[in-house]
């Protein structure tokens, strides 16, 4: 049992050396983070069935009859949970938070069998095992009682964190004192178990999320054809129904040219990249292409203006004496005019609604 004691001592040690690589690393699209993340839950999970074939834990004894240094294994299940969460993979998305969700429900049974979880802890995961999928750390409501409710536990979190943080930086407090080391495992616990039940809300809302979304179609329909006419609509004797048909070269990635210089595809060598920079960085509405006075000169070009009329209109043109021909159409109109007035005297047109 000693042998297999220290198995599950150094197991866990190289579990927490990767869980450490994991959490100082940045990219978690990479695929060098995905491995070490894979490799720290096959870890976790072997830790997990040597505390079980070993009977580490069991449901008839106390806190009090575990031992200082095995207290950390109560952490197990969270770390597993905690690291299936930063799985990639949307088509796997949902079945890895249930996962997740079953790692941190063990978790919480496996302190409340010690009597580790406090009133309020124990509360909220009664909460939790009545309605997974729509728990929440402050269910009421009422707008107020539920912000005081995230506030008080932001507080506890904020309070737990500056403790943890304490006690680490002066490691010479637990170092010697077995008291201290035991409070600060039991701290951790209590900051974790904290982060479980925020886990949890954050986990409902993501399935339900989930839920809502379109059923993924069949493997089948989801390849794509393998001619390249068909995947641009065409048919074999060219015929395309699509109105947006994309060029040949439409879809093509990669480089251009090997490392010899070699074209690898099709591409075209063009000489507009001034106005190709100066398409980009440009205002996004759109400039006055001519000022107003051009504006206005191709109106009256046009037609779609109508000239005259204000004070100019009453300013007579000045007659030309040597136009004869103007000077004679002018003085018919003129007779004209007079014979008019004439034949029509001023109040002759309204003869019915006289007064």
């Amino acid at each position: 049992m000693a042998e297999q004691h220290r198995s599950l001592r150094s197991v866990y040690s190289e579990a927490e050396q990767k869980r450490g690589t994991i959490e100082n690393s940045y990219d978690s699209n990479s695929a060098s983070f995905q491995d070490n993340l894979l490799l720290a839950i096959q870890l976790y999970e072997e830790c997990l069935k040597i505390v079980e074939q070993i009977s580490l834990f069991s449901p008839n004894e106390s806190l009090e009859d575990i031992g200082t240094t095995d207290l950390q294994y109560l952490l197990l299940n969270y770390r597993l949970a905690e690291l299936i969460l930063r799985i990639n993979g949307q088509e796997q998305r949902k079945a890895n938070l249930q996962k997740a969700q079953q790692s941190f429900e063990r978790y919480l049974k496996q302190l409340d069998n010690y009597e580790l979880l406090s009133k309020e802890d124990v509360r909220l995961f009664e909460q939790y095992q009545e309605s997974p999928n729509t728990f929440s750390t402050a269910s009421t409501s009422d707008p107020a009682a539920r912000r005081d409710a995230k506030i008080r536990r932001f507080k506890e979190e904020k309070a737990l964190k500056q403790k943890l943080e304490y006690m680490r930086q002066n490691p010479q407090i637990v170092q010697n004192d077995d008291e201290a080391y035991r409070q600060l495992q039991l701290t951790n616990i209590a900051y974790c178990t904290h982060q479980t039940f925020a886990s949890f809300e954050s986990i409902g809302q993501e399935l339900h999320i989930l839920s809502l979304a379109p059923p993924s179609p069949p493997p089948d329909q989801r390849q794509q054809p393998n001619d390249a006419r068909e995947r641009n609509g065409r048919n074999a004797n060219g015929y395309s129904e699509r109105l947006d048909a994309p060029h040949l070269s439409a879809g093509m990635r990669g480089p251009l040219l090997d490392g010899q210089g070699k074209p690898l595809r099709p591409f075209t060598l063009t000489s507009k990249r001034t106005e190709f920079r100066d398409g980009v960085f440009r205002p996004d509405h759109s400039l006055p292409t001519m000022s107003i006075d051009e504006y206005l000169e191709e109106e009256r070009k046009r037609g779609g203006m109508i000239e005259g009329g204000g004070a100019q209109s009453g300013i007579k043109p000045e007659v030309d004496e040597d136009d004869m021909d103007l000077a004679d159409r002018e003085t018919m109109k003129a007779r004209d005019w007079d014979e008019y007035v004439e034949a029509n005297p001023k109040g002759s047109g309204n003869t019915l609604n006289r007064g």
